[in-house]
């Protein structure tokens, strides 16, 4: 296979995932994201209000640093209460790029796609039906 081709085999299943379309668009937002520290310190520059935690060396952030959004297993800090993130809401070209690639991650699905991401779930669930349907 040639590697353009790859690329918009790629290319076509990142957009099999529609965001737009999802009925529950806080759902991926239920826990928080790890980001890069710069964002983190662009977000909180920016007057955004929100408390960042577990800073880590981690140097597949570009930083080398990452931090969470929550703590523990709770809802992302930035989620508002009308289910709708605090920092798209204010500025999206503040919004962390892992938040803006949910559910990618390093483009491929992410390992949380199927608890967190409502269109990945039912996308799922019709494969599912297709192979018991042909069975």
């Amino acid at each position: 296979m040639s590697t353009s081709h790859k690329q918009n085999k790629k290319r076509k299943s990142r957009r099999s995932i529609k965001c737009h379309e999802c009925r529950t668009q806080a759902d991926c937002c239920r826990f928080g994201a790890w980001i890069d520290l710069e964002e983190a310190k662009r977000i909180i520059s920016s007057g955004i209000k929100g408390d960042f935690f577990h800073l880590e060396e981690d140097k597949g952030f570009p930083s080398g640093f990452k931090v969470g959004t929550s703590y523990e297993d709770e809802p992302c800090i930035f989620l508002g209460s009308d289910g709708l993130c605090l920092v798209h809401k204010a500025d999206y070209s503040l919004k962390p790029v892992t938040c803006k690639d949910f559910p990618y991650e390093n483009n491929r699905i992410s390992s949380f796609a199927d608890v967190l991401c409502t269109p990945y779930r039912s996308r799922i669930k019709k494969r599912q039906k297709r192979r018991q349907s042909k069975s």
